[in-house]
């Protein structure tokens, strides 16, 4: 099994250690790099066995037939993780298309 990300989750995840610094979230670049790297490697090793659900069709722009699973990362942020799965090569694909939070998403998920 291998966790894969599209170029634009990737583009996000840069962004994110950025927003995260200059809205006050944390203190330095270096800490949000860290938050951010944290939240990668534990999708990369965790979303494979994390439970997970059908994505309601609103983000069906992002990719069709998408499951979604949850990473809590404090009291406050759930990270929503959107993938497909496949095979190639006889190996299971998890293919990361889209992420979010529970502050910006929410509203969107089936309770």
């Amino acid at each position: 099994m291998r966790v894969e990300f599209l170029p634009s989750v990737v583009d996000y995840f840069e962004e994110l250690a950025w927003i995260l610094h200059n809205n006050g979230y944390f203190g330095s670049y270096e800490f949000s790099w860290k938050y951010v790297d944290e939240l990668i490697d534990d999708i990369k090793i965790n979303l494979p066995t994390r439970l997970h659900k059908t994505a309601p069709t609103y983000f069906d722009k992002y990719g069709k037939n998408m499951k979604y699973a949850g990473f809590l990362k404090n009291r406050r942020t759930t990270w929503y993780v959107f993938f497909t799965m496949y095979w190639k090569n006889g190996e299971k694909i998890y293919l990361v298309r889209y992420i979010a939070n529970n502050h910006t998403i929410a509203q969107h998920l089936l309770p």
